[in-house]
């Protein structure tokens, strides 16, 4: 089985259908079906949370929980050793900190790291990344 750890960035092409959202589709239902499991850093989990709630309010962070929580995503809770890892990453590779987690959980589960965020090509020798369209 595949595994794929999708960032917020991912994440938010696929609720907004910007460049990227047919892939991340496709991950999401392969995972339903039951051929992929898709995991997300609680770190991104909260990203997305705070940009759609921070953009339309509480209505629609409402119908955003819903939408993902029935897409049973497997949210991996931020632990002091993951936090220590990321910390690492975000030094040697000079990538954000939020980002770091991404690469963490890929290194650690191992999957494909599924984002839109460019700044990750430093990371490409360390995990799998899988970087959708640019808009």
């Amino acid at each position: 089985m595949v595994t794929y750890a999708l960032d917020a960035s991912a994440l938010l092409r696929f609720l907004d259908s910007e460049a990227g959202a047919d892939e991340v589709e496709d991950i999401l239902n392969a995972h339903l079906s039951g051929t992929h499991a898709v995991v997300v850093s609680a770190i991104h989990w909260g990203e997305v949370l705070g940009v759609i709630y921070r953009r339309n309010g509480e209505r629609a962070l409402n119908r955003v929980l819903t939408l993902l929580g029935d897409l049973n995503l497997n949210v991996v809770p931020v632990t002091a050793e993951r936090a220590a890892r990321a910390a690492k990453l975000k030094v040697e590779l000079k990538i954000p900190y939020a980002d770091a987690f991404g690469i963490e959980l890929a290194e650690s589960t191992p999957c494909t790291f599924v984002t839109a965020d460019y700044d990750l090509k430093p990371a490409t020798n360390r995990a799998e990344i899988l970087f959708l369209p640019k808009k």
